[in-house]
């Protein structure tokens, strides 16, 4: 009988995860990076952020999870999604991490859930891989055409009932993983449902097309130029009236291709 065969492991380093207040750039390697998170009472809040290198530096992980509800039992919920995210990094597969968390978070989550969106960039040749539960759909800059577009634009819409859904909804949910690839100068940012919830002062929300829109107005040349452009469209958007959720926001943008250079 041939023995089955388990998917390969990766060894993972967090770089930087939590779900406390933040306001902070970094480089990785070939990728800058701008993380933001703002709690909406106290310092902790439900929405998650992780960051990992693996595989000696050429894929970098990253997470963004945001726990429904508000209050401290979804902050300790945050915190135990965030361990759930450092147990389960060194899977290979995405999609599998994510039916792994599914399971592991809706045992311990209640009646709680977590929409979720996981993405893997490899180092040298900028694919970018998204896994996407229930979360909205990051923002992707594409610098050759120099425009705007939704990650992954053009996916079906028409999937199974029991597909992608957010974290600890349903058992045995299944999880896609979607492949592209990023040019130097490409931005891609992962936001919270805050801003695509926002309303202005008619209580007309603004939803993801709506930021989407917001964005062909962003500054293009780093990833903490983008994101804070988010931050303060959205609360004009708002008419500068406070949000009523957690806010968080990862911004990357692909450096410029790592070239060696014969000495001698």
């Amino acid at each position: 009988m041939p023995t089955e065969e388990k998917s390969p492991a990766l060894a993972c380093l967090e770089v930087w995860g939590g779900n406390r207040a933040v306001t902070r750039p970094m480089e990785l390697p070939g990728l800058a990076v701008w993380l933001y998170s703002q709690p909406l009472a106290g310092s902790v809040g439900g929405d998650v952020y992780y960051l990992s290198l693996c595989s000696q530096g050429n894929l970098t992980r990253v997470g963004m999870a945001d726990v429904s509800g508000h209050g401290k039992a979804v902050s300790r919920l945050g915190v135990r999604l965030r361990e759930l995210m450092q147990e389960h990094v060194n899977t290979f597969d995405q999609s599998q991490m994510a039916r792994e968390l599914n399971r592991d978070f809706g045992q311990q989550a209640g009646k709680g859930f977590a929409t979720v969106a996981l993405l893997g960039i490899c180092r040298g040749s900028g694919e970018l891989v998204l896994t996407n539960g229930g979360h909205p759909w990051p923002l992707w800059y594409r610098a050759r055409a120099k425009m705007w577009t939704m990650l992954m634009e053009g996916i079906p819409e028409t999937q199974a009932a029991s597909t992608d859904l957010p974290l600890g909804v349903i058992p045995g949910t299944g999880y896609r993983q979607m492949a592209t690839r990023l040019d130097p100068g490409d931005l891609v940012i992962v936001y919270s449902d805050a801003f695509s919830d926002s309303c202005d002062q008619a209580g007309q929300m603004l939803g993801p097309q709506g930021v989407l829109q917001l964005a062909r107005d962003f500054p293009v040349d780093s990833p903490e130029a983008a994101g804070r452009a988010l931050l303060k469209s959205v609360e004009r958007y708002r008419g500068g009236r406070p949000t009523h959720d957690d806010q968080t926001v990862v911004a990357l943008q692909r450096l410029a291709v790592e070239t060696k250079t014969n000495r001698g």
